[in-house]
């Protein structure tokens, strides 16, 4: 049974239905410094499923393996993931359902759909945020009581790890990150939780660097977004990228192919102390498209109506998001 909007959840949804610039949702912008270089560090090498790729774990550390999908069978595990396609009391108008399935090999593909003049793509959450879904069936938004899709894995601290190909073509984006539903919620984001983007891929903006780091205090005016940084992308002779957090309460460690990438420690970027869930997603029109195009940066019916960015005009199709696996291990 899907679970009514929780106190807490009300709370962060005032914080987020205010006027439009309260609501907008940052644009994590490139910072003018150089992106930091990867930084050799130990790692081990696990196998911790039969017959699958390896995963690169940070070394100093006895990991066990908690929870993980490897994609094998025919279809999406949907004891496992749910779909976003709503967005804080808001339908998404690209979020799909379409284009995600299981190559039959052990790989996710999310694909870029391109209907008409306009691009979908989906968006997989294995959790979901406060009043998600809309009370009534045909709500257009914004609704401020709503409800939550049920759990299918929420989880705290540890090892998260991916292992993917990035899309081709720019203009979409594609992320691997964790999220709490009850963000914004608490002044302290040790209770509210954090959002951790793993990995941020926005090709059209960034070529040649990967995003990632933590956002916390909401998506109003009071979220922060101090602890986001790039680094330097790196090809590999196959294509396939591994992207992983150690998640502590001491802090968050980033790491890529096996290096080390940054550090969000506190006291500057707090640590979350809450079971957040895991998003593997990609956006083509979503929270990111500029103001003058639409998007949530006006909550506007125009805004939503908005044109893509230009660069999905000269995409090469098919192009998707691949991915090997998810894995999430706990440190003994």
């Amino acid at each position: 049974m899907r679970r009514l909007l929780t106190l807490v959840g009300l709370f962060a949804a005032l914080a987020v239905t205010g006027d439009a610039a309260a609501q907008a949702a940052p644009v994590k912008k490139k910072p003018a410094k150089p992106p930091v270089a990867l930084t050799e560090v130990p790692i081990t090498k696990a196998e911790p499923v039969a017959g699958r790729a390896a995963s690169l774990l940070p070394a100093g550390k006895t990991w066990k393996l908690v929870w993980n999908d490897e994609f094998d069978g025919a279809k999406l595990d949907d004891t496992k993931w749910n779909y976003r396609l709503h967005y804080w009391g808001y339908r998404s108008p690209t979020f799909t359902k379409e284009g995600v399935e299981l190559d039959g090999e052990g790989h996710l593909k999310m694909h870029l759909i391109r209907k008409g003049d306009d691009f979908y793509s989906g968006h997989l959450q294995t959790g979901g945020n406060t009043f998600d879904l809309p009370r009534e069936e045909n709500a257009a938004g914004p609704w401020l009581f709503g409800e939550k899709l049920p759990a299918k894995f929420m989880h705290k601290f540890g090892y998260y790890e991916i292992r993917c190909k990035l899309p081709k073509n720019d203009g979409w984006h594609a992320a691997f990150w964790l999220q709490s539903p009850s963000i914004g919620a608490h002044p302290d984001p040790k209770y509210a939780g954090v959002e951790c983007d793993i990995m941020e891929n926005y090709r059209q903006h960034t070529e040649g660097t990967i995003g990632c780091g933590n956002g916390w205090g909401g998506y109003g005016k009071e979220s922060k977004w101090h602890g986001h940084f790039w680094f330097n992308y790196e090809e590999t002779e196959d294509g396939w990228h591994y992207y992983g957090v150690d998640w502590s309460p001491e802090g968050y460690v980033f790491y890529a192919d096996g290096k080390l990438v940054g550090k969000q420690m506190p006291p500057k970027c707090p640590v979350s102390e809450v079971d957040q869930f895991i998003l593997v997603s990609t956006e083509c029109h979503g929270y990111h498209r500029s103001a003058n195009r639409g998007g949530l940066e006006s909550k506007s019916p125009a805004g939503w109506n908005g044109k893509p960015v230009p660069a999905l005009f000269d995409a090469v199709l098919p192009d998707c998001f691949e991915v090997d696996f998810v894995r999430v291990f706990d440190a003994q």
